[in-house]
């Protein structure tokens, strides 16, 4: 589903190149090689049960106002960047949009109440032989 969405998706996402940090050569303080993507999720095309998700998920990159910015600048190049923080920004939804399972509870069954209870009365008996013997 996320896979048919993403070219609106990543049409959604702002683009702006910056000076890459780092080694670059001799145009690493000329060229603007890194991407800074910034992805507003509350004003996206995603589906709410997916925007919910992005936004109760602990990541840093995602701020208050519910922009993810990712910074892209491990190539060389501004397209391999650039691509670079597509596919990021694609993981990131696509592990939103997992429905998490819900635990369904669960009742012990009889022989793991026997078991538990055999248990303590083993250990009450072996507690039991420590105290006192002076009575």
């Amino acid at each position: 589903m996320v896979a048919f969405l993403f070219d609106r998706i990543a049409a959604e996402a702002q683009l702006i190149a910056i000076r890459a940090q780092g080694a670059g050569g001799q145009n690493v303080n000329k060229v603007s090689s890194a991407i800074h993507l910034r992805f507003d999720i509350h004003a996206s095309s995603l589906p709410e049960a997916i925007k919910e998700r992005l936004l109760a998920s602990p990541d840093n990159r995602i701020s208050r106002d519910g922009v993810l910015v990712l910074k892209a600048q491990q190539h060389r190049t501004h397209e391999l960047n650039r691509l670079d923080a597509y596919t990021r920004l694609r993981g990131i939804i696509e592990a939103a949009a997992i429905e998490p399972l819900l635990r369904k509870a669960t009742k012990p069954t009889y022989a793991s109440r026997q078991r538990r209870l055999e248990s303590k009365s083993i250990h009450s008996r072996l507690k039991q032989l420590r105290g006192n013997r002076l009575e």
